[in-house]
């Protein structure tokens, strides 16, 4: 992993990634977590919820181990996570569906 920009991916994926694996991990089994984000046509899982899992494994993982694969589920998780703090709505938003489905992309924007 030499390339410049494969490290920035990562600086940007570990600062939108604001969730431990230990806290991702406990999250992930919530029935709240379970109750957000779209899903595929014949899939009980969000998308949100199986990116949360292997975000949970990318964290896990030795950075001199990531793929091209692991690279662009990082730069889809930052997109994500930047894409959907824009939109954050107005007054508490502790118990939000908005708040669950940062979370379940391993961004708890209380943090």
């Amino acid at each position: 992993m030499s390339n410049k920009s494969d490290r920035a991916v990562i600086d940007e994926f570990k600062e939108a990634v604001n969730m431990t694996p230990k806290q991702l991990e406990s999250w992930l089994k919530t029935e709240k977590s379970k109750s957000v984000g779209q899903k595929d046509d014949d899939d009980d899982e969000s998308i949100g919820h199986a990116s949360g899992r292997r975000i949970i494994k990318l964290l896990e993982t030795n950075k001199s181990d990531y793929t091209d694969d692991d690279l662009a589920h990082m730069k889809k998780v930052v997109s994500y996570v930047h894409r959907h703090s824009a939109q954050r709505p107005s007054g508490d938003v502790e118990d939000t569906r908005w708040r669950y489905s940062l979370m379940n992309w391993g961004h708890d924007p209380l943090k």
